[in-house]
């Protein structure tokens, strides 16, 4: 099931980024991203009522920026990644949102085998974007 997530699920979305990411938010972070920030949409995946993804975005005028996405590394290969971005992006879309971008490590083939499946497009490259090993990021659009 996804769902909107709720200020309960702070605690458990940034304990699931740390297990995900080298370079994870902090708990305050999401805490100011799911209670205060107006912008922000945060839905998480759930099983058995255990939150076993999230993905975030932030609307931006007409555009939305896809923040986060990460799924549980006992639960990938379930389509619970495509199903978290493909909410994400109808949720949006209802809202009058045409066009999402997002970072995405050059690295990472399976997100960009995802986002293409979804319809993204490579536009650019961010060089050494991420701060925990200068990796390079891949600039993704998508425009309906």
């Amino acid at each position: 099931m996804v769902r909107q997530a709720e200020a309960g699920d702070v605690k458990t979305i940034a304990e699931l980024d740390k297990i995900c990411f080298s370079a994870p938010w902090s708990e305050s972070s999401f805490e100011k991203e799911i209670k205060e920030n107006q912008l922000a949409f945060y839905i998480v995946a759930e099983i058995d009522h255990c939150i076993v993804g999230y993905a975030g975005l932030w609307r931006i005028i007409d555009e939305g920026h896809i923040t986060n996405v990460a799924v549980h590394p006992d639960f990938r290969q379930k389509g619970i990644g495509e199903a978290l971005v493909s909410v994400l992006l109808d949720h949006t879309q209802r809202e009058g949102i045409r066009s999402h971008t997002l970072e995405v490590r050059a690295s990472n083939f399976a997100a960009i085998s995802l986002y293409t499946k979804l319809g993204f497009v490579n536009v650019g490259y961010r060089k050494n974007y991420y701060e925990d090993n200068g990796e390079d990021a891949i600039i993704m659009w998508r425009t309906e």
